[in-house]
């Protein structure tokens, strides 16, 4: 892994990566003294978010806060991620009004770190995606670093497996998947983190490929191995023009169900 042990280099790259991409437009803001629930976004391009970008969009939710390029707090509003101009209206913000009801009186810190068009393999130390102009694996740790003061780590959201459906990648696909949430809780030192998976989109007029079928397969298999993953549906939900990305209502659809499958994985048995 890149140098990432000293507090300069965390905060040094928390200010470089993804130069050249546009910034979320949000004022910053002062985040209360006391703890913060904080999830990181992960994956490609669904959880960076695509959506449609609307005046309602921009309104803040109150207690519910989104860390910046800058690495400065902000208020969560859509886009959340910088990951390319592009982004737009993502699941988070449905997921934190979904949480708030279940968990009244906390406050919330999310963590964007998603990476459109990321395959698996360059969530790994030291890989870097030329399509962002970052390196995903390493940017998302320095970033919860740089803020695990702020709060408790609860568990990262996961969308991802568009670009590992291809032939070349899908037979690697669960390996690689297993050995990247296995590094994520050790190197962010929680064994048990809890992760929720997103299911990749099925929207009339594009059928599933053979490879998605299979990461579709991987997906399930893994949440059903494993406690501490839980899997989240996306039956029914819709996409815009380009049939890859989830519209901005299917996103707050989905986000709802990423709360729901957070209370269901971890409620007290």
């Amino acid at each position: 892994m890149r140098n990432l042990l000293s507090v300069f280099g965390l905060l040094s790259l928390l200010l470089i990566v993804t130069t050249g991409c546009v910034a979320p437009v949000a004022e910053s803001v002062s985040v209360p003294e006391r703890p913060l629930h904080l999830f990181l976004l992960a994956g490609q391009s669904n959880m960076a978010g695509r959506g449609e970008v609307t005046p309602d969009r921009r309104q803040p939710i109150p207690g519910v806060y989104a860390l910046r390029q800058d690495g400065s707090w902000g208020p969560a509003v859509d886009p959340l991620h910088w990951d390319k101009p592009i982004a737009g209206v993502g699941l988070a913000r449905s997921f934190a009004r979904s949480y708030l009801v279940n968990n009244p009186g906390v406050e919330i810190g999310f963590i964007p770190a998603a990476c459109g068009g990321s395959p698996v393999e360059v969530w790994v130390p030291d890989a870097f995606f030329e399509a962002t102009n970052s390196y995903p694996y390493d940017d998302a740790l320095a970033r919860v670093a740089a803020v695990r003061d702020r709060g408790e780590l609860k568990g990262i959201l996961w969308h991802q497996g568009e670009s590992d459906a291809r032939p070349e990648r899908v037979e690697f696909y669960e390996e690689r998947l297993r050995d990247l949430f296995g590094r994520f809780r050790r190197d962010l030192g929680d064994l048990d983190l809890p992760i929720l998976v997103g299911q990749l989109g099925r929207f009339p007029g594009k059928p599933w490929s053979d490879g998605r079928v299979q990461v579709d397969a991987v997906h399930r298999a893994i949440a059903e191995a494993d406690k501490n993953v839980g899997f989240v549906s996306a039956e029914g939900l819709s996409a815009k023009d380009d049939l890859v990305h989830f519209d901005s209502a299917s996103l707050d659809q989905l986000g709802k169900r990423f709360a729901e499958a957070w209370e269901a994985l971890t409620q007290e048995p």
